[in-house]
């Protein structure tokens, strides 16, 4: 990431494989570590699965979140996650 961002590159999607499609939530403590790592925004994909993941996520500075499967399965709402970044 440190080369990434001296090329350039604006954000980061950062993605937990281990957790993405598993609605085990998101890995919090790598991405917490990322933020105070390094200044470049990151996006959260990976096990997002409820409103309070969503707004965990918020506290921790992350510039977005990508949600698929709790969205698919109906587990989260959009509006409710909207709601909860506003």
């Amino acid at each position: 990431m440190r080369r990434l961002t001296e090329l350039g590159v604006p954000r980061f999607i950062f993605t937990d494989i281990g957790r993405d499609g598993t609605l085990r939530g998101p890995n919090f403590a790598a991405i917490g570590r990322l933020l105070r790592a390094f200044r470049t925004p990151v996006i959260a994909s990976g096990g997002v699965t409820t409103v309070e993941h969503v707004r965990r996520l918020v506290k921790l500075g992350v510039e977005g979140a990508i949600v698929g499967r709790a969205l698919y399965d109906g587990g989260l709402e959009l509006a409710d996650a909207l709601r909860a970044v506003t």
